[in-house]
């Protein structure tokens, strides 16, 4: 089974990341700072870590350049921050995805497979285009998030909310 490590000090976004990935076929460990992420890395041995640029520790591409020097795997990096330099320097360091936050999982899930060059779940080698008929096919897959930060909301909630009458729009908007 493939293995990645999530690094993010939002503790919500990184279980949700986790039940995601894992619902994919993905064995996943999550760390919230950069230290415990190196000692994990060491003993989880991870084939992709995906990373935070801002760790309460340290900045995410120390985690990245101690992981390194000791395993060889992918690195994802995941931000809120998509500054240029941010990104010249993931760029200068290897990291091929870059996913500013709020992302749809889906994307991380691609970017993960296509690192890892194998089919979702299936656990075996495929081409980019069989990649993308594969997400074509499984496109309206559903997986009930908790609320993050106001950016992925439940699926009951959207419905309530599209049923909503033009005339109770007062009701959602205070006015």
């Amino acid at each position: 089974m493939n293995k990645v490590l999530v690094v993010d000090d939002e503790q919500l976004l990184a279980q949700n990341l986790q039940e995601y990935l894992q619902a994919q076929g993905l064995e996943v460990r999550i760390a919230h700072e950069g230290a415990r992420a190196i000692g994990v890395a060491e003993s989880f041995a991870p084939d992709v870590v995906v990373f935070d640029y801002r760790l309460p520790d340290m900045e995410g591409f120390e985690v990245l350049d101690t992981v390194r020097q000791n395993r060889t795997c992918h690195f994802v990096l995941i931000t809120g921050h998509p500054t240029t330099e941010v990104c010249d320097r993931a760029r200068q360091r290897g990291v091929s995805h870059i996913l500013f936050k709020p992302f749809p999982l889906a994307e991380l899930a691609r970017a993960i497979f296509d690192l890892l060059g194998v089919s979702r779940k299936s656990g075996t080698s495929h081409s980019r285009s069989e990649g993308f008929v594969e997400r074509r096919k499984n496109r309206n897959e559903s997986f009930p998030l908790q609320l993050y930060d106001g950016s992925w909301v439940l699926e009951d909630r959207r419905r309530k909310t599209a049923s909503i009458a033009p005339d109770d729009e007062h009701l959602l908007t205070g006015k």
